[in-house]
């Protein structure tokens, strides 16, 4: 248990630090640029090391993987441009709702809901309260952020289950990669050098290890407990945020983040209890395990995130 949670405090540390790291390029190539470049170079990665076989799928397993590119894409295009107004700690708050969202539809039980009315008044404590913090456009983004993780932990499952294994992640992540090419080329001469070798750092970082570890955290210990501990990213993204780019925030906001962890954390916990089954991470897809959502993926276990912060 104490192992497991030290892989994924690894991976949520990756998947954050990938996000602060793409986020200092933003002034040269906008959000979307950089995580276009981020996700092209992720993908090339993923396909080298990890050298996916293109035959024997079903139409429907590739659906599967394509929908999970597309929305892995979407949810960091999505998280990069919340980054980009809000300290990545609030964004990564706000898109943790969208597999919160996803536990609260699968259950629907009164302890369930009271968790959903905990995490709201943890947004709310982050957006109004004493030293709050609301931009507009950024919690647009940041909430169409927590759609994509929504749709994106549905996939998750169904990839996983399909027994594609690191295979149909490497796919899902060049799905993405192919969608968003189009803006990563029109910015790709323009990048220098160094820059070059940030996003390769952003995307082994927020994709590449996370993605290890969460495989292996899944092989020994339950999907369920993985869930749970992967509500440590709101948190992840304030420290990261606060060490890499600076990012001063209210106790009061810190409180609101806490509030919203924690009432994911029980959320997962509780959804266990029903006996209804709801995505796993796709690590833990990968190892076998069923049983809960995945929390920030790779950006944010986001494609870094793929958390990802994300994302």
């Amino acid at each position: 248990m104490l192992f497991a949670a030290g892989l994924i405090v690894v991976g949520s540390a990756g998947i954050q630090t990938s996000s602060a790291l793409s986020a200092s390029l933003f002034a040269s190539y906008g959000a979307l640029g950089t995580s276009a470049l981020r996700m092209a170079l992720a993908a090339a990665i993923l396909l080298v090391a990890v050298r996916p076989s293109l035959r024997g799928r079903s139409r429907s397993e590739w659906g599967g993987i394509v929908v999970y590119g597309v929305a892995m894409a979407a949810m960091n295009i999505s998280l990069y441009n919340a980054i980009q107004r809000l300290p990545l700690g609030i964004a990564v708050t706000l898109e943790f709702l969208g597999p919160c969202a996803v536990a609260l539809l699968a259950s629907r039980r009164i302890k369930e809901g009271a968790c959903a009315v905990l995490s709201l008044a943890g947004v709310a404590l982050i957006s109004a309260g004493p030293g709050g913090y609301f931009d507009l456009w950024g919690y647009v983004a940041a909430l169409c952020a927590a759609a994509f993780f929504g749709l994106y932990t549905l996939f998750a499952a169904k990839v996983g289950k399909a027994g594609s294994g690191l295979d149909g992640l490497a796919l899902s992540v060049a799905a993405g990669g192919l969608l968003t090419l189009p803006f990563a080329a029109v910015h790709a001469p323009q990048v220098s050098l160094p820059h070059w070798g940030l996003l390769a750092l952003a995307a082994v970082v927020g994709v590449a290890i996370p993605y290890s570890v969460d495989t292996i955290a899944g092989r020994i210990t339950s999907a369920r407990v993985i869930g749970t501990l992967f509500a440590i990213d709101p948190a992840m993204g304030a420290l990261i945020g606060f060490l890499l780019l600076g990012e001063m925030i209210s106790w009061t906001v810190l409180a609101g983040i806490a509030v919203v962890a924690l009432a994911g954390a029980l959320l997962v916990w509780a959804s266990g209890d029903s006996g209804i089954e709801v995505p796993e991470p796709p690590g833990e897809g990968c190892a076998g395990t069923e049983g809960t959502i995945p929390a920030a993926t790779p950006a944010s276990h986001s494609t870094p995130a793929v958390d990802p912060s994300e994302g």
